[in-house]
């Protein structure tokens, strides 16, 4: 018999369906031999795959989602899925199957849906009931696209906020020499300390 583990967030849901291995003494509530996955989202047909395209359908998230996030050009293309942004709001998917002659499919979600697709995927990989072979994302992410900043950017991020700092200063200082009038000080101190 088959276990299944549903993993939610409002307008989207993961289920895994698979067995334990039972040949390392697993818990029989446990998933270890994934032999399907469904993917819901709201008003979209369903999303279903053998546990080969689930590691790369993750990963195709994750970059896109990261891509989002440091505002660079939200596009990911690969064999199994293509996912690019329409607008601020509406990113298209495209899901190809690995068997000859079916079409691929086409969704359009929203950033919630994103969101909470995204979240399922969390949950699944923070699941201890649910063994799956982590993939590092961050091999399929290219330089550009990577978490962290680049040489240049910690460049400036090491050198301006002391330039910036010298040159607030720079500006006060001359502002208060531009106002200072040393002979008009020198008549005021005559009339005070009258000698």
């Amino acid at each position: 018999m088959q276990n299944k583990l549903s993993f939610h967030q409002t307008s989207a849901s993961l289920e895994i369906i698979g067995l334990p291995d039972y040949s390392n003494n697993e818990n029989k509530d446990q998933i270890s031999i994934i032999s399907q996955w469904k993917l819901t989202i709201v008003d979209k047909p369903l999303i279903e795959g053998k546990i080969e395209h689930l590691g790369p359908i993750m990963d195709a998230f994750y970059i896109y989602s990261n891509l989002l996030i440091k505002n660079e050009t939200p596009i990911y293309e690969s064999k199994l899925i293509d996912i690019k942004a329409d607008n601020l709001h509406i990113h298209n998917i495209v899901l190809k199957s690995s068997k000859p002659n079916v079409n691929p499919l086409n969704i359009k979600i929203g950033n919630t849906s994103l969101s909470d697709t995204i979240n399922c995927f969390d949950q699944l990989n923070e699941s201890s009931k649910v063994r799956i072979k982590k993939t590092v994302v961050s091999n399929y992410i290219p330089k550009k696209g990577r978490f962290g900043l680049n040489s240049k950017v910690k460049f400036l991020n090491f050198i301006m906020p002391p330039f910036i700092a010298i040159f607030s200063l720079i500006l006060c200082s001359s502002t208060f020499i531009y106002f200072y009038n040393p002979i008009e000080d020198k008549e005021k101190n005559e009339l005070i300390n009258p000698e």
